[in-house]
């Protein structure tokens, strides 16, 4: 299959010393990549510059601005979790800007699927808010895209660690982009209750899989490769994204869950396979990940599904 993958050293401009999320992440996934000879198997893309009017898609126009602003006057602490320096603000258009390019190559048949390393990640951040390391919200502006663009229904796929606050607040009450997501729960940002399944229109449409600390591979493969695949087999989307978190693997270390590089892979392995049988291309993009090994080895592992798929 012919997979894009999306990545620039313009990412690793977003960086703070000593935090969690720092450039280090995406030289791990690269180095791993050339160490097993996957980036000469891929489709090499780079990310354009989102425009702010594109970004709008998803967030305030003013809270937009309020982040060129920061930035531009030397950054900070957003929150107490998330910075951005002097660069993050365009470092965050060329995110987003990833995705959407990714997506544009799939729509005019480029390629098959994609996997997007970029940062600063993006599932957290909310309408007006950035949280959670997040700036914007990379996956949900992409959902907003594909379906200006014509794509009908979108299913976005979230498996990071925590909880994409940020991506299901843009979508509750839509009954077009259906948001599934496995997380720990309770832990941050305190959403992701299974009670929470839409509102209005969007009843239905959002489904969370709150799992338990400690949870691994035999909680999360039936989940998987059971309960999703027909999920989306009764949606039927026409596109689907997959917000991913590489948190979820037992030697990160800013969570409590258990699940092998061989767990992610079966993860990967289902979601591509039932991408294949309802005819939806799929990309993925990054988000959490904060142990260096672990994450490189499980990107290579997500690479190889791609191509084999």
């Amino acid at each position: 299959m012919r997979t894009g993958f999306v990545y620039h050293e313009v990412f690793l401009k977003h960086d703070y010393p000593d935090h969690p999320e720092r450039k280090e992440r995406l030289i791990s996934i690269v180095n791993h990549l050339e160490r097993e000879g996957l980036l000469k198997e891929t489709v090499n893309i780079d990310p354009r510059r989102a425009k702010p009017e594109e970004v709008a898609l998803n967030h305030d126009t003013n809270y937009i601005q309020e982040i060129h602003d920061f930035c531009s006057s030397g950054g900070g602490f957003l929150d107490p979790d998330t910075y951005a320096n002097e660069e993050s603000y365009e470092v965050a258009l060329m995110a987003v800007g990833g995705v959407l390019e990714g997506i544009d190559r799939i729509l005019r048949g480029e390629i098959e699927t994609a996997f997007c390393a970029v940062r600063p990640p993006g599932h957290h951040a909310e309408y007006a808010k950035a949280m959670g390391f997040c700036l914007f919200n990379n996956v949900a502006v992409g959902a907003h895209y594909l379906r200006r663009n014509g794509v009908e229904k979108v299913f976005i796929i979230d498996f990071d660690a925590h909880h994409g606050n940020g991506t299901q607040k843009s979508f509750y009450e839509d009954d077009k982009v259906f948001y599934f997501s496995t997380h720990q729960y309770p832990f941050y940002p305190g959403t992701g209750r299974a009670e929470e399944r839409g509102a209005g229109r969007g009843e239905g449409y959002t489904l969370n899989v709150p799992m338990q600390a400690g949870a691994g591979d035999e909680d999360y493969e039936p989940v998987y490769t059971r309960l999703l695949p027909k999920i989306i087999q009764d949606f039927s989307p026409d596109f689907i994204l997959v917000s991913a978190g590489y948190d979820l693997h037992s030697d990160d270390p800013l969570t409590y869950l258990n699940v092998s590089t061989r767990g992610v892979r079966t993860i990967v392995r289902s979601i591509l396979k039932t991408a294949k049988e309802v005819g939806a291309p799929t990309l993925f993009a990054l988000e959490g990940g904060y142990n260096l090994k672990a994450l490189g080895e499980c990107v290579v592992a997500t690479i190889e599904e791609m191509l084999g798929a």
